[in-house]
């Protein structure tokens, strides 16, 4: 039986709870699959010496102004103890290097080097790539809406608010 025929026989709160369903396997899946697909497409020959953890710490340390662990950890939303260990093997693997302040010697900033750059951008083109596949049919109205539940999904899974 087609899913319209289907309809015909549900009432608007059993069709809203159906699509609550749907939706909720339906975000598992995206799960599942943007993790795997993301591990399948960052994680390649020239970067098979760190994991996707790894790169959303480079992703975290960005490209623009140098931070200090207790911005990167705050990014993360992890504590700066946890951040630490992967921070020290990304620093003996040539992806990071650490640096005193000038004006404070007591912080250290975090900088990418040129091959933690690479990754970097190595890493922001699968998220683009993952966004103009996402938004390639739709138009603007449907992208703000789109926009608004992404919004409010980060809101229910941000720490202490879901």
């Amino acid at each position: 039986m087609s899913t319209v025929i289907f309809r015909q026989f549900l009432s608007r709160d059993e069709m809203a709870q159906n699509t609550k369903r749907s939706i909720n396997e339906l975000l598992v899946s995206l799960f599942n699959h943007v993790m795997d697909m993301e591990a399948k497409a960052v994680i390649t020959e020239e970067y098979n010496d760190i994991t996707n953890n790894d790169m959303h710490i480079i992703e975290a340390i960005g490209v623009e102004e140098p931070r200090n662990m207790s911005q990167i950890a705050h990014r993360l939303g992890v504590t700066v103890g946890t951040l630490t260990t992967n921070m020290n093997g990304l620093d003996r693997k040539g992806y990071v290097k650490r640096e005193r302040s000038e004006k404070d010697k007591r912080v250290v900033y975090i900088l990418l080097t040129e091959k933690g750059r690479r990754a970097f951008y190595h890493h922001r083109d699968f998220h683009k790539k993952m966004i103009k596949a996402l938004v390639k049919d739709l138009n603007e109205e449907e992208m703000e809406i789109l926009y608004r539940c992404l919004v409010n999904l980060d809101g229910f899974l941000e720490p202490g608010r879901g």
